[in-house]
Order: structure tokens, then sequence, then C-alpha cells
């Protein structure tokens, strides 16, 4: 290519954002004692919610170790890094005056990132909602979008002024709203179809007002990130056919459409008829707030999905599809659908199927039929079975397979003309994984969480050799 071309030699647009990408909750800690309020995670844990009962009281000390992770960050030699700020360390309580030391951590972030010349995209809300909050009505009660907004116009100011140009509002509303509300498998476990429709209206609610805060404090780039897949029907048969249809629009198009559209899938609308409070919460004005224009697509993909109707799940198995039990599978959360592992598929440790032409065929599809916004991959990585290996080293070679796969897919996009502007691995850091503890490690840097101390594994330096070569050595 000659040295005019927008594209890198590896075929990546020149202005491509190489990232990585963590979340407050699940690296940071408390930090110093009472440097941040209770969220709905801490109670989770402490209340059987969490394997083992783990939780984040330190997670991998990154409030402490902020100049050692930074350091790694230069060195991996990342142009943009995502990192997600603490509703309760902002403000403990998630309403009232803003907590000064709290934003003084994220100001050393920012500060820390561009001493480093690496670009920050903050994200607003990482699923750490403030227990008092939960205890008003958490995310079915539409007071917590309104304190949101608050929360949102006590950092946004300060930090755009900090150089802060990138922003995303939400992470995975389909998470906060169906794991946390619907299916009960993620804080704060409530299984209500009912109140996680009405979740997932509010949170999308929040979203729309947080635009709007932010775009009043002069912030020039801002985005939402959306968990989303393609779903294929595990045979043709109409119930398997139908099954994948409502597993799309439960986690594709009950976000995609009021964020893009400024209204929601009418199927949806019809399937969710009579659960309650569900959409009775939608005020007049409200998807108009929702679908305020944006400046990116955020997109987390970690698999694509095949499904089938729950009644087919045997025959689907003699078929040779991994179909595990329904009553563990968010799609069977009022849906009638089951996702299932095709004969041939290879699976990371969550279980999920290594599917990297999804990821090329979501993107397509996406601007197909959504829209031409920049598109940044928010989130993409694999858990696997790590361990340190007697010369101290972590020889990962799945998650190195796993990530060329999928920056290659990211490229094939491109190349079919889809406007894709940065990936952002998940994750630097080995973390908590949520409800699964310190079980699962996605990180592409080992943490020893008794010590401490990071160890950067053989996909960070595989990672690091592609940033270099622009993509060139895909």
């Amino acid at each position: 290519m000659n040295s005019d071309s927008p594209y890198s030699p590896g075929g990546f647009p020149a202005d491509f954002l190489w990232g990585t990408a963590t979340a407050a909750y699940q690296i940071e800690g408390v930090g110093e004692p009472g440097g941040r309020g209770t969220c709905i995670w801490d109670t989770f844990s402490r209340t059987g919610g969490v394997l083992n009962h783990d939780n984040g009281d330190v997670a991998c000390d990154h409030f402490h170790r902020l100049d050692e992770d930074l350091d790694l960050l230069q060195r991996l030699g990342v142009s943009a890094y995502r990192f997600s700020l603490s509703w309760s360390r902002i403000q403990p309580d998630g309403e009232g005056e803003l907590n000064v030391s709290g934003l003084d951590f994220y100001r050393r972030v920012v500060a820390g990132l561009h001493e480093r010349d690496i670009i920050p995209l903050a994200t607003l809300y990482h699923w750490d909602l403030p227990q008092a909050l939960e205890d008003r009505g958490g995310w079915s009660s539409r007071e917590v979008a309104e304190r949101y907004a608050d929360y949102v116009d006590l950092v946004a100011a300060p930090l755009v002024a900090e150089g802060v140009d990138k922003w995303i509002t939400i992470n995975e509303p389909w998470c906060v709203s169906w794991l946390g509300y619907g299916a009960g498998i993620h804080a704060p476990g409530h299984h209500d179809v009912g109140r996680a429709v009405a979740a997932n209206h509010h949170v999308l609610l929040a979203h729309g007002l947080g635009v709007d805060v932010l775009r009043a404090a002069g912030a020039p780039e801002v985005g939402i990130t959306l968990n989303l897949s393609v779903f294929t029907p595990a045979t043709d048969d109409p119930a398997d056919v139908a099954a994948a249809a409502r597993a799309r629009g439960n986690l594709n198009g009950l976000f995609l459409d009021p964020v893009l559209r400024g209204s929601y899938p009418a199927d949806m609308v019809e399937h969710y008829a009579g659960r309650s409070p569900g959409f009775d919460v939608v005020q007049s004005g409200d998807l108009e707030i929702i679908s305020r224009p944006l400046d990116f697509l955020g997109v987390n993909y970690y698999s694509a999905n095949v499904i089938c109707d729950p009644a087919r799940i045997g025959e689907v198995r003699a078929l040779g599809y991994n179909a595990g039990p329904p009553s563990t599978n968010p799609f069977d959360v009022d849906l009638a659908a089951v996702a299932v592992g095709a004969p041939t598929d290879q699976t990371t440790l969550m279980g999920w199927p290594v599917q990297p032409v999804g990821l090329t065929d979501l993107l397509v599809s996406l601007r197909d039929e959504y829209t031409d916004l920049p598109i940044l991959i928010t989130e993409n990585g694999a858990a696997y079975a790590d361990y340190v290996d007697p010369s101290g080293k972590v020889h990962d070679v799945e998650r190195v397979a796993y990530i060329d796969q999928h920056l290659v897919a990211v490229r094939d996009a491109i190349a079919k003309g889809v406007n894709v502007k940065g990936y952002f691995l998940w994750s630097l850091l080995d973390n908590f994984e949520w409800a699964l503890g310190y079980s699962r490690r996605f990180g592409i840097v080992w943490v020893d969480y008794p010590t401490g101390n990071r160890v950067p594994k053989d996909s960070y330096e595989r990672y690091r050799e592609v940033i270099a070569s622009k993509g060139a050595l895909l």
C-alpha cells in the first residue's frame, strides 16, 4: 500500500484504535478505607450469588497498583484503553455530593494514560449499582435512571476537562436487566421477567439521559456498548426457527431497535405483554431520549449462538449438539429458547463456542440492517485454563489463536465495507469474573491473587507484536 492509503499494511484503518479493556469492580478493589460505597455485587457476593463467595474487596488491587498496570499498557503498545468508573466510588449511596477522592482516582487514571500517549475511553456504568439504589427498586425503578443522570453530571465536565474525549454510557444493558432481574444469575439476583423488562427500559432511558448530560458537558464522542450475537436455528424445524428469532429479539432487538430506531420490536412487545410492570413503565418521550444521536456504537462479541426450542433438546442432542439444561440458560427466561453447541465447535472454559466468523457476520448485518455509525469492538476475548509453568511463563496458545482469528474476522468485516474503528481486547488482567468469581481467567496478564503479582502471558506478547505491525502479522 502507498503512504497515502487510509489503511495500514494489515488492512486496518490507519487511525484504528488498538486497545484493551477492564471494569472497575473486577479489578480495582475497595482501595482506601471508605473509598467506595457498597454496590450490588458486594451484596450478591455475600449472599451466596458468587462461586466460592468470592468478592471484589481486593480483586487485582488495581487501585494501589495503578502505575504498574499503566506501564503494562504502555509496553503492550495500545493506542487506547477502555476502563469504567465505579458509581459507588463517586457517590457511595448513589446520590448526593461528589466523593472527591473517588473522582481524584479517575483523574490519576486519565493523567497516567495521557502521560503514556494512550487515549482514555471511559465507561460510566459497568454493572456496579450502589446498593442503596437497589434497595429502592434498582433498575426496575425509573428513579435509578434519574439518579444515573445526576451521577454523570458530577463526573462528565471534570473529566472532559482532563481530556476524556470518548465516553460509553452503559456497558451491556442486556446483562444488567436480563441476567440481573430476569435470570437471577447476576446481581441483584432477581427472577422476575416483568421487572427485567422494566429494567431493560430504564437502563436505556439512563443511557439517553446520560447522552444529554455528556453533550452539555462538551464530550466530543459518545456511544453505548451492547453485547450482541448472531443466532442460527439448530435445525429447520419451525419451532427452532421461532426460538432463534425470539432469542435474537431479546438480545439484539430490545436494544438496537430503541437506541437506533426509536422503537421497541413489535414481536418483543407482544411476547412480553401481560408481564408486570413490563412495558407499562414506558412514558411519552422516553424513546426519543433513548434514541439520541450517537458518535459510535460499541459492540461486545464473544460467540455466536445456535438455538433450539427446549422441547426439542432430545432430538437436537441426537444430532450431536451439546444442549445444556434449560434452567441454566438465560435465553430460556420466558423465551422457550436454548443455546446449544454445534458438534464441531471448539469451546472456551466458559463453554462458549469459538466462532470468529460470527463476528464478521454480525458486523455486516449491523451495517446492512441498522447503522453506518463507526463501530468499536469494545470487548472480545476468551477464558481458558491458564497456569504458570515451572519457568514462570504462561503459554496460553488457545487464547493466542482466539485473538488472531477474531482480529482476522474484524479485518474481513472492514474489507466488506464495515466502518470498524477499533478493537479492545478483553481483558488486560485476569480478574473477578462476576458470578464465577476468580475461577475464570480472561486476561492477557496473569494475576496471582494472593500476592497481586502480574505475569504477561504469551497472548500479551502476541498482541503486542500484532499492534506493532498494525495487524500485518495476522
